[in-house]
């Protein structure tokens, strides 16, 4: 069996069990292919899987894992190679005489149908109304404080479109009361375009990216902390201006403290896209507690190391920071000096991630769909951090079009009883009913 890749699409022969075709995305990525296989490019790649022997000459490539496995490929076996034309002949082009060294589909995929236990017995739509009436927008960050309480924000009742620079006079990050869902602090009126990336630190500090410029150029692009009661401690980037130069943000994703307080920012939400925007970034970007720059490591790109959309951050109780690379579908898990661990593949394509104290990682899926990941259920993935491995599984919301794979939110958090707050993005918030979804954990 093999795989031919031309421009119509990719089909498997010789006995046409199975032929798929996006041609959007194949040619999106098939030169970046053809030079890796034809050695136009540094093929020295962490975690290969397929093995790929020809004339004697074996290639390792976990590039090819990846693209297999986004198009659902393996339903029984990924028993294919990639086949693509060198030397400037026509792509489309067998070689002969290939041979791939098979995976089984349940090593390496998570279908619609794989069961898996659910660790909560409740669902409490729209846990935490927000006061006065006002109705929620959507979210993406929620993290638990230092005294076990729910921290959040809300677009101040829009989407990704600048509600809060529409809405100045709202606060656009809460406190909540973890038992009853009352409102205990808000703040941040007027100082935020788009809220994006949301950590709450041991000190009880609330960081936020503001991840969109407004029009007059004055606001966002940046990482903003604030002391508990609200007041802003220190800025990181330029206000208003996406840049990749020093001191610049563009379209910061997530932000995390160390502990010895070292700060974290993923940057750059457009890399996800088919076509990214001139200038889309797709880096880590690391300071000192006081905010001065130390380094930065990773590109836009799909091997080991680069990023498409790093849209969330957390740290395990070793100090390694795991990465939430939602468009390549896969956490990479990095040392503090931005050097590659291990590449996770089994939480989906993961918007927000949490880990507990006792190393248990939680991933929410909120984007998975027949087009950006199909076979694959939107919803909250469990399994110990210290392993690719999925144990437990908090199902999303049912939806009438998405019947297959669902709504989920696009934040996570664990209070210290277990239970699980999801933070309802643009996708779910309208059939969650509210910002916060809770999940109760079973026993309580």
């Amino acid at each position: 069996m093999s795989v031919v890749i031309t421009e119509a699409g990719l089909t498997i022969t010789p006995d046409g069990m199975i032929t798929h075709r996006d041609r959007a995305f194949l040619l999106e990525y098939l030169d970046e292919a053809k030079r890796i296989l034809c050695h136009e490019a540094d093929d020295a790649h962490l975690l290969s899987i397929i093995k790929l022997q020809s004339s004697g000459k074996e290639i390792e490539m976990s590039d090819w894992r990846w693209l297999f496995r986004r198009h659902w490929l393996g339903i029984a076996l990924l028993q294919a190679v990639g086949v693509v034309a060198c030397g400037g002949a026509q792509t489309g082009a067998p070689v002969p005489d290939m041979e791939a060294e098979v995976i089984p589909a349940g090593l390496t995929s998570d279908f619609v149908s794989r069961p898996l236990p659910n660790p909560t017995s409740e669902v409490i739509l729209n846990w935490a109304p927000l006061p006065d009436g006002r109705e929620w927008g959507s979210t993406a960050g929620i993290d638990i404080g230092p005294d076990d309480h729910v921290w959040a924000y809300d677009r101040c009742g829009g989407g990704l479109d600048g509600g809060c620079e529409s809405n100045p006079e709202l606060d656009p990050i809460f406190k909540f009361d973890r038992h009853t869902g009352e409102v205990l602090t808000s703040f941040g009126a007027g100082l935020i375009v788009t809220p994006h990336g949301f950590h709450v630190d041991s000190d009880g500090n609330v960081w936020v990216t503001d991840f969109a410029g407004n029009e007059a150029g004055t606001k966002g692009h940046q990482v903003i902390k604030f002391s508990p009661e609200g007041e802003v401690l220190m800025r990181l980037g330029e206000a208003g201006v996406a840049g990749n130069g020093p001191g610049q943000l563009n379209e910061p994703c997530d932000v995390i403290t160390a502990p010895n307080g070292d700060i974290f920012v993923s940057d750059g939400h457009s890399g996800q896209n088919p076509d990214p925007p001139p200038g889309s970034t797709g880096r880590i970007l690391k300071f000192d507690s006081d905010g001065n720059f130390i380094k930065e490591w990773g590109d836009l790109g799909f091997r080991p190391g680069q990023f498409r959309t790093p849209h969330a951050m957390e740290f395990d109780s070793q100090g390694r920071l795991y990465v939430a690379d939602r468009g390549n579908h896969r956490i990479q898990i990095f040392d503090q000096d931005g050097n590659l661990l291990e590449i996770y593949t089994q939480f989906s394509r993961i918007s927000g991630l949490y880990i507990t104290d006792d190393d248990m990682l939680y991933a929410i899926d909120s984007e998975s769909s027949v087009d950006r990941h199909p076979g694959w259920l939107t919803g909250v993935r469990i399994g110990p951090a210290v392993e690719d491995r999925v144990t437990a599984f908090v199902p999303p919301h049912a939806h009438e079009t998405r019947v297959l794979q669902g709504v989920a939110g696009e934040g996570v958090a664990i209070d210290s009883d277990g239970n699980v707050y999801a933070a309802e993005g643009p996708g779910s918030r309208p059939t969650a009913g509210g910002g916060i979804t809770k999940y109760v954990a079973i026993g309580n």
